[in-house]
């Protein structure tokens, strides 16, 4: 008995740490909810892959600046098969059985030279041959040392435009990294101000219900005496209903409101979270001038717009090149020798000389090569225009936002203004009510400018700190410290430094 009463109270510790767990409680202001955002959302999650991408392309392409050092290796290579050959002694072809067995080794160092586009290579290769049958004989063949160049005389130089395309590249992805980091912020902003607003609805219609059920009460004292009418009587009824109805809907907002942003903030979606409204944000002033030459120095769109010109530029070079007929080069000088036995195969080398000149001309191709020609380039002039395009509008965007959050932080001071006003009035109103010196058009009406004043006042909130944070996402600079948002960046751990 003692045993089963033990097991029903341990499941019921387990039952209520369990709820306990599910409706954990979290109190947020603005600044925290965005910290929170930029560390453990699935949007920050996946900015930060996005530049750590993008960080190890470029390490790859620098990685490619270096020499490298390669082994090539043919450990066995075993032949036993009739093969066709030639008697002198007969004048005729006849088959011949073939056994043998290979091996062979080698070093060889590679570099890249950006400048012409060609490559400086340092070799050493051994290799063995056996041959079984009648004739059996053992050989060792080696090159002690070859030092070569290659390249196309006057081809595509694909590592000059390499070398001026990938550093850009890489400069728009880390920018582009705390461009998305800031859209998060953007983002957060949204989701708490959408919970702060769905909070304070919810307060206001929680708060008329109560203020609703005592004035339909104090109506239906007054009813008795015949100081209101039935008509008044039956509007502060239907106001409790119609109250009630709100309160619920508004519940449900809430409640909604809240399961979207601790899902944005990727936390448990059964956690009760509360806000704290931000306070009126001291002024600030952005000059326009500073604010466009912020954007056009740290924008990644208009960095990606010179990233897509180079490009095409690109384009235009190499198919401009491969239409006209191509030279290659390669020469090289070493030592070869060989011997029956390995170390006879180093003695004594015989110099080892190679110049290969090849030449491509193209005869007829049917205009392939010139159609491409024209192609890349009239790709490269619609290229630059969208690119002029694109960034009139970014800038008309700066614009715009500067001007939006100058004219937000005096609507925030008005805002705040019009919800006291509407505040003291309505307590006023409803006292008057309460000792029959105001009638029901007047409560409501003065209730209805009080949510309004409330709603207004959020709104002015919100859209003051989206555009502040717009404008941080467009300049990547940060207006209230006066530094770049770059300076804060970890180029390595591709993270924000707190």
């Amino acid at each position: 008995m003692k045993r089963t009463v033990f097991i029903i109270i341990g499941l019921l510790l387990l039952f209520v740490t369990g709820m306990l767990q599910a409706q954990r409680h979290l109190k947020l202001d603005l600044t925290r909810t965005i910290e929170m955002a930029n560390d453990s959302s699935l949007e920050a999650f996946r900015a930060q892959n996005m530049y750590l991408s993008g960080y190890w392309e470029y390490r790859t392409f620098k990685a490619n600046r270096l020499p490298s050092l390669t082994l090539n290796l043919v450990p066995a290579q075993y032949y036993r098969d009739i093969t066709r050959r030639y008697d002198s002694q007969q004048d005729l072809d006849v088959y011949r059985t073939q056994q043998s067995f290979y091996a062979s080794g080698g070093l060889s160092v590679r570099q890249n030279f950006d400048l012409t586009g060609g490559t400086f290579y340092l070799q050493s290769d051994l290799g063995f041959l056996r041959n079984f049958g009648d004739n059996a004989t053992t050989q060792f063949t080696s090159v002690p040392i070859r030092l070569g160049y290659s390249q196309s005389l006057i081809g595509y130089n694909a590592f000059k435009w390499e070398r001026r395309i990938e550093p850009l590249k890489y400069e728009r992805v880390k920018k582009e990294f705390i461009y998305n980091v800031e859209q998060v912020s953007e983002e957060a902003t949204t989701h708490f101000f959408n919970l702060a607003m769905a909070q304070a609805e919810y307060d206001l219609a929680k708060n008329n219900v109560i203020t609703s059920d005592t004035l339909y009460r104090i109506g239906k004292e007054r009813y008795k005496i015949a100081a209101i009418s039935q008509a008044d009587l039956l509007t502060l009824e239907l106001d409790l209903v119609n109250a009630r109805n709100t309160f619920r809907n508004k519940e449900s907002e809430l409640k909604r409101a809240m399961f979207s942003l601790a899902s944005f903030l990727n936390i448990n979606k059964n956690t009760v979270i509360e806000l704290e409204l931000p306070t009126r944000p001291k002024e600030l002033f952005i000059p326009i001038d500073k604010a466009l030459e912020c954007s056009r120095n740290n924008n990644p769109q208009l960095l990606q717009l010179k990233q897509n010109v180079l490009e095409a530029q690109r384009d235009v070079d190499r198919t401009k090149k491969e239409s006209r007929f191509n030279v290659s080069l390669d020469a090289s000088i070493g030592f070869n020798q060989v011997a029956e036995r390995l170390g006879d195969a180093y003695k004594n080398p015989l110099q080892q000389d190679l110049v290969s000149v090849s030449v491509s001309i193209p005869l007829v191709d049917w205009g392939v090569r010139k159609g491409k020609y024209n192609m890349a380039r009239n790709n490269l002039n619609v290229t630059e225009i969208s690119a002029k395009q694109e960034e009139v509008s970014i800038e008309e965007e700066v614009i715009m936002t500067v001007n939006d959050f100058h004219i937000q932080q005096q609507l925030i001071s008005s805002a705040e203004e019009a919800l006291n006003l509407s505040v003291k009035a309505y307590n006023e109103t409803r006292e008057r009510f309460v000792i029959g010196k105001a009638d029901i058009s007047s409560l409501t009406l003065s209730l209805n400018r009080q949510q309004q004043a409330q709603q207004n006042y959020i709104s002015a909130l919100q859209n003051y700190w989206q555009n502040y944070y717009k404008i941080r996402r467009l300049t990547l600079f940060d207006f209230v410290t006066g530094i770049p948002l770059e300076k804060l960046f970890d180029y390595n751990g591709g993270h924000l430094v707190r």
